[in-house]
């Protein structure tokens, strides 16, 4: 939002310096984000040509000799039309920078004469378009005074931010109401109207919405007969030049003047090109537009328009339309000022591609009580500057504004903000801000103003009388300590997010952050693609939906350092993937890739990785070891976990598994990816990967102490014994590491598979996997006996659980 100093005290009285208004309006919430205060136009000084002479070597040149109010008359080349001897202009000494053609002047030799500055266009000084001639001033310009303070250019020009929550400061009065509001000076009164009414407004308006009438809530229409449209005062002009508006014409330039000075967007209408009465209705699908953008649009029921009994002539509270545009010839105008949806008036500019200030306002808010006294101030400013007779307004579907109503406990800001602000002074503060308040004492009744939709309950209040009263204010104060030292801050999910990230991070992988969305084509790849899950204007065509999974992103990212040269490649993600569009479908997931020969043991083709297991590509195993330490990491009861072969599609059938907590709890897959899969991507090379469900972890078991217990090392020698069982191929060695350590948890302290045999003298169909079992006595050594029946449970126990036999 700009405005300039002079157009925020057309309504604001104030003695306040351009520096203590700036501050000002960051402290009220209203953040500078620029100010400009035009210290480039103060080398430019009004000066007069003594002399204009033809310039010896060009026909189109003269040699002017100027007084510029500081001594000796300046020798000036100058190319312009209009040079005389006795014309008063801005001069432009050597080392000035001239803004409309981006120029520091120096002293420079044109056609063999020496030239000591230039006389300045309008355009060069930025002040219009016009460069036919130099800017030519009234004989009585005080020479060698500054052009920028004659001329009104010095006018600081200051940019804020604005937070969408304050609609009523898209208008400048309403930021000088917010001034006027902190105690930096006074609001002024808005004139009064002058104009004369005459006669009804024969076109009549209609709210053809149907059961939607919050689309439109109001339409105001006003005819003014007799109007000359040509050039806006340069006033006028000059504001709109200032704040990056281009003058059209005055009854354009007014609707646009207002836009900004009172947040009222307005349209008018060539009444001659309007044919009958005006309807407000939704468009019809495929319904064409061509807009004052000179861009034709194509419609759909989901905008609303303002159509004659012929055609759209406008798109209701964004655009009007180039058919019924006003010009020169313009003798009759309609005026409009009309409440439209914010929701509608959002999603319908960004659905067509349009952005125009009337669409920045009514996507936040305007003023409904505003719609007609904006009329009347259009109608004021086109009567004063273009003539004509005003007819009357004619307003409908406008029910008036019923304000809300909220009880304010005024101590409330206390407990909010920490700031001792007295009820009559928060009481106070909430009136110049334009709020009603009934009541007193602690407890007050305070209605909303129109201009404010963003105020609801008393914490809004509360943060009225914050910003007024002064942030900084506030004194800092430390966090309330916990009341253990090792109190718990961060949620279990967000503490394992951190854990899987160190874990992956110590195991050699980077860390990527890949887009959320990906492409349809990807998301049923990788089990998504539903409807629900369908972005509805996506960004690219390739990010059309939200992902199922880390995975793509990731492969896709590792093929793109494949391509610039790095085939080695592991990186992880610990983030979300999205299941449904409820609250419970989004997972938090742990993803890991790797790509070539990038394994724990070292990537590349080193002599000593090869003998170490490096230098091999990565397979099902590098996967699974990753996501075995994202799970040991979290806590997760590892003797408790259950690995099975095969995981989904996009994983090779043979070289994949998942990880499961029982029967039904899926922590997680891995493998190496399915052929099909990679040439779907578009992605080469040996890549495995994995993904844990952080969220689908249980909670662990709470412990009466966090005081970590007393280490007990047992006196005894451990022993180990190995054992051979020949199963069905079908078996997995995971049911006989389980079967072999249940034999007795207290004296099996580890089993691990070292050796897997298949051969014809197994049998059809069978094969040999031998296990190492660790025995480790805690209380006495173990006899002969205690080893025979140990080793006795352990083959039962096996036999039961998988059908195997003791290999010979």
């Amino acid at each position: 939002m700009k405005f300039t100093l002079s157009w925020l005290k057309d309504h604001l009285e104030t003695d306040a310096t351009l520096e203590q208004i700036c501050e000002r309006l960051t402290a009220i919430g209203l953040e500078v984000e620029d100010v400009d205060d035009k210290a480039a136009f103060k080398p430019f000084v009004i000066a007069k040509v003594i002399s204009a002479e033809k310039h010896p070597q060009a026909d189109k040149l003269k040699v002017l000799m100027v007084d510029t109010g500081a001594g000796a008359p300046v020798q000036v080349v100058c190319g312009a039309p209009n040079a005389r001897a006795g014309l008063v202009g801005a001069f432009a000494a050597p080392g000035a920078y001239v803004p409309g053609i981006d120029v520091t002047l120096s002293v420079g030799t044109i056609r063999g004469v020496e030239s000591r500055g230039m006389m300045c266009s309008e355009r060069e000084l930025q002040m219009s378009d016009n460069h036919d001639g130099i800017i030519d001033l009234p004989e009585d310009a005080p020479v060698g005074q500054s052009f920028a303070a004659y001329a009104g250019l010095d006018d600081p020009l200051i940019e804020i931010n604005l937070t969408p929550n304050r609609p009523d400061c898209t208008s400048i009065y309403g930021i000088a109401r917010d001034l006027a509001a902190s105690g930096l000076g006074t609001l002024k009164s808005a004139a009064a109207n002058t104009f004369a009414i005459k006669g009804e407004t024969p076109v009549k308006v209609k709210l053809d919405l149907g059961a939607d009438t919050h689309l439109c809530p109001g339409f105001a229409l006003r005819l003014v007969r007799g109007v000359k449209n040509g050039p806006s005062p340069k006033w006028m002009q000059q504001r709109l030049l200032a704040i990056g508006l281009r003058p059209i014409n005055a009854l354009v330039d007014v609707t646009n003047y207002l836009t900004f000075d009172q947040g009222r967007p307005l349209h008018v209408f060539d009444a001659a090109k309007v044919n009958g009465n005006l309807t407000v209705r939704r468009a019809i699908e495929g319904e064409k537009v061509l807009a004052l953008d000179t861009r034709e649009y194509t419609l759909s029921p989901a905008n609303v328009v303002i159509a004659d009994e012929k055609a759209v002539e406008s798109i209701g509270g964004i655009m009007g339309g180039e058919h019924s545009g006003c010009d020169e010839n313009t003798t009759d105008v309609l005026i409009e000022s009309a409440l439209w949806d914010p929701m509608n008036i959002a999603k319908s500019g960004r659905g067509l591609g349009i952005i125009t200030d009337a669409r920045y306002r009514f996507e936040r808010g305007v003023d409904p009580e505003y719609m007609v006294p904006g009329l009347d101030a259009a109608t004021q400013l086109i009567v004063d500057i273009c003539g004509g007779t005003a007819a009357k307004a004619d307003v409908v579907g406008y029910a008036g504004y019923t304000p809300k109503v909220v009880d304010f406990p005024v101590f409330e800001v206390k407990r909010l903000t920490g700031l001792e602000v007295s009820a009559e002074e928060s009481i106070s503060i909430l009136s110049k801000l334009g709020f009603g308040v009934e009541g007193s004492g602690e407890r007050v009744s305070v209605s909303v103003p129109s201009w404010r939709p963003d105020v609801d309950g008393k914490a809004d209040l509360v943060e009225e009388v914050m910003r007024i009263h002064g942030v900084d204010f506030i004194k800092p104060e430390p966090i309330e300590s916990h009341t253990s030292v090792n109190g718990r801050i961060l949620t279990t999910l967000q503490i394992r997010t951190r854990l899987a990230k160190r874990a992956l991070a110590s195991r050699g992988m980077l860390e990527a952050v890949t887009w959320s969305f990906i492409s349809g084509a990807q998301a049923e790849l990788f089990g998504g693609g539903a409807a629900s899950l369908s972005l509805a204007n996506p960004i690219a065509a390739d990010m059309s939906d939200m992902r199922p999974s880390l995975l793509p992103g990731l492969l896709t990212a590792a093929q793109r350092n494949a391509d610039k040269g790095f085939g080695d490649v592991a990186i992880f993600e610990v983030s979300g993937t999205y299941e449904n569009d409820t609250p419970t479908g989004q997972r938090r997931v742990a993803g890991g890739i790797r790509r070539g020969t990038a394994s724990l043991a070292g990537s590349g083709r080193l002599w000593s990785n090869t003998a170490k297991g490096g230098g091999k590509p990565v397979d099902v195993f590098d996967a699974k070891a990753d996501a075995i330490a994202v799970l040991e990491a979290c806590g997760v009861p590892m003797g408790n976990v259950q690995f099975e072969a095969g995981g989904p599609s996009w994983y090779h059938p043979g070289r994949s598994g998942t990880i499961k907590l029982g029967p039904k709890i899926v922590l997680g897959t891995f493998g190496e990816f399915h052929p099909k899969t990679l040439e779907a991507l578009d992605v080469s090379g040996a890549l495995a990967g994995f993904e844990i469900y952080v969220d689908a972890m249980p909670d662990p078991k709470k412990k009466a102490t966090r005081t970590k217990p007393a280490l007990e090392l047992s006196p005894f020698q451990a022993v180990k014994r190995d054992f051979a069982f020949v199963v069905d191929r079908t078996v997995e060695a995971g049911a006989i590491l389980k079967a072999a350590s249940s034999a007795d948890r207290k004296l099996v302290t580890g089993v691990s598979v070292f050796d897997i045999f298949e051969g014809a003298s197994l049998g059809e169909g069978k094969k040999s996997v031998a296990i190492e079992v660790v025995i480790q006595p805690a209380e006495r050594t173990l006899t002969d006996e205690d080893f025979e029946a140990l080793t006795a449970k352990i083959v039962a126990n096996v036999t039961k659980s998988t059908g195997g036999t003791l290999r010979a």
